[in-house]
């Protein structure tokens, strides 16, 4: 396999699977961009999950830096990382460097929302607005009677 392949199933071998996202293409890297959100951020949008975005607020959960909050500053689709704001790593000149992670290992608590088709593709929960609805009204016209 010299090129990326729709076709490739999986290997037990980590030399092939390494190779395999190596060479994905770049819209298919976007897609493992992407990063947990928030219980409140869950709840108001209906997802778990959404890709990382320059903007976003998020907070460590995994390494060295666990804890740690601080907006998306650079997002590298090529190497499937993101740099944080306050993360980084004393070189041993003494200099300060953007210390790169994983977006696997964050969780976005607040949204960058400057642009409006992100939130196009969301999933829409009405179901369970028409039960609350419901419920609303069925209160009411109990407390009527």
């Amino acid at each position: 396999m010299k090129q990326w392949s729709k076709d490739w199933k999986a290997s037990k071998q980590p030399k092939k699977q390494r190779k395999y996202f190596h060479n994905l293409p770049a819209h298919l890297k976007g897609k493992l961009l992407s990063s947990h959100l928030s219980k409140e951020l869950h709840k108001k949008y209906a997802m778990r999950s959404m890709r990382a975005r320059k903007g976003d607020k998020v907070k460590v959960m995994r390494g060295q830096n666990k804890g740690k909050t601080g907006t998306i500053e650079m997002v590298d689709t090529k190497n499937i990382k993101i740099y944080i704001t306050g993360v980084e790593f004393t070189k041993r000149d003494g200099s300060k460097t953007k210390q790169p992670v994983h977006p696997s290992n964050v969780l976005i608590q607040e949204l960058n929302t400057s642009d409006k088709r992100r939130f196009i593709t969301q999933k829409t929960n009405k179901p369970q607005e028409k039960n609350t609805t419901e419920k609303q009204t069925t209160k009411t016209t109990e407390a009527k009677k």
